[in-house]
């Protein structure tokens, strides 16, 4: 995500303010990432089992930031 690499590369000159709200942000993307690659894998799981990856819902953040990596 463009968004993304633009955070992590103004950490080095930013001020102390601008780096908690650079990093606020950039954990919201974390987990917005997060809940698409859960999706992904669901869809495939449901394709691969022979069933419609339409099945496939979007789970919660606080859900999907629990999983482990």
């Amino acid at each position: 995500m463009k968004e993304e690499h633009e955070l992590r590369s103004r950490e080095q000159g930013d001020s102390a303010d601008a780096l908690e709200a650079d990093a606020q942000r950039l954990r919201a993307i974390e987990l917005e990432l997060d809940v698409c690659w859960d999706l992904l894998r669901q869809r495939r799981a449901l394709r691969d089992a022979g069933t419609s990856p339409e099945q496939a819902k979007a789970r919660e953040t606080d859900t999907v930031e629990r999983y482990l990596q």
